[in-house]
């Protein structure tokens, strides 16, 4: 394997902390990395494999190692074969790389707050830190980062006296002094309590990579072209944990803010309809979504355009990560703090100053790829 060659070993290793790191995403993220460093895969869908990012300084696939916190017990291997199993992965890929699946395995920890779990907010943090820092420190990292790709949670109620678990990561990713990236809806660095400013970078807050996609596309074409969008309605059906996770109506509502977030700025406003999330067990990893759009034209002519997705969610959102991990670690190589508006390109929600549409987003990002560059020469 890649992983274990000469070069690999020479390079600064990169650590790459997940959170819900024995989940589908998380396992997709390991298994695709495994196989894209090895040679036995391209690399689809990973945007810093193209030529505007070349000469970035990004980190090598080969020099990264993986770790994680967890409440789950399946290990990778075992969690890999079931996603293969249903079409996730490619049937022979858990065997190819099963002794990457077992390192990373190796280096998860078990997460919470568990419900039997009588450690308070501080100790949590220092005990989740503590994680993060024991695992930079047995694999030498020059840098690590924490990605949250964990289930999505609710919302914060009013008076609640604990940080909610997304943001006890997060809190503890800067305690370590790791980069942080929220792949999820969840609260993560937006609780009031952890505001900046932040000695490392940050990005984001929950990863686009279906529906809201194409509103970012489709909601600057209605607006440039002067064309009234009338109402714009949603369905989503969804398996797995995500499936399960937002069945919970007020974490469908924390993920349902983000897409109403992309018409508001790209069309100024939102237009009447709303997004139904049903969880379809049967589904699995597999999701479904539609939009239904009524706008006028000319003379007041209604029309109607409808759009369907079909997509592997985790497919769709591992080379996306992996792109993250790679960009944000060269990001605080080159010096750069707090949030990183740039990378809106990924993002649902992204940081404050990020565009709205996915052409604009994506112009920001290739001018991020040029600091960095300069940066490296």
């Amino acid at each position: 394997m890649a992983t274990s060659s000469t070069s690999a070993l020479a390079a600064p290793r990169t650590g790459i902390w997940l959170i819900g790191a024995r989940g589908s995403v998380a396992t997709t993220v390991v298994a695709g990395w495994a196989a894209v460093a090895a040679g036995l895969q391209p690399a689809v869908g990973m945007v810093t494999h193209t030529p505007p990012f070349a000469d970035c300084g990004l980190p090598d696939l080969p020099s990264l190692v993986f770790g994680g916190h967890d409440v789950a017990a399946c290990p990778l291997p075992k969690r890999a074969e079931q996603l293969a199993a249903q079409g996730v992965l490619p049937h022979d890929l858990p065997h190819a790389v099963r002794a990457e699946l077992a390192a990373a395995d190796a280096e998860i920890r078990t997460g919470g707050p568990l419900v039997d779990d009588l450690r308070d907010d501080h100790e949590l943090i220092s005990a989740f830190a503590e994680d993060i820092a024991s695992f930079r420190m047995r694999n030498n990292h020059a840098r690590c980062v924490v990605v949250n790709v964990a289930s999505t949670e609710p919302a914060p109620r009013a008076g609640d006296d604990r940080l909610p678990a997304s943001s006890l990561y997060a809190a503890a990713a800067l305690r370590a002094q790791a980069a942080y990236v929220n792949f999820t809806p969840s609260t993560g660095l937006h609780h009031p309590a952890l505001h900046g400013p932040y000695e490392v970078p940050v990005a984001g807050r929950d990863g686009k990579t279906g529906q809201t996609l194409l509103r970012s596309v489709l909601g600057p074409m209605f607006a440039q072209r002067a064309l009234t969008v009338r109402s714009w309605s949603g369905a989503n059906l969804l398996g797995g944990g995500d499936g399960a996770a937002l069945a919970d109506p007020d974490a469908a509502a924390a993920k349902n803010a983000g897409k109403e977030r992309v018409l508001a700025d790209t069309l100024g406003t939102v237009p009447e309809g709303v997004v139904h999330i049903d969880d379809v067990p049967s589904m699995g990893d597999w999701k479904t979504a539609w939009d239904h759009i009524a706008f006028e034209g000319f003379l007041g002519t209604r029309m109607v355009l409808q759009t369907i997705w079909q997509g592997c969610d985790s497919a769709l959102a591992a080379p996306l990560i992996l792109d993250l991990a790679r960009i944000v670690t060269r990001a605080h190589e080159a010096g750069l703090t707090g949030p990183l508006p740039e990378l809106g390109f990924y993002f649902k929600d992204p940081d404050p100053g990020a565009p709205s549409s996915l052409s604009e987003q994506y112009t920001a990002l290739l001018g991020l790829a040029d600091r960095l560059r300069v940066a490296h020469t």
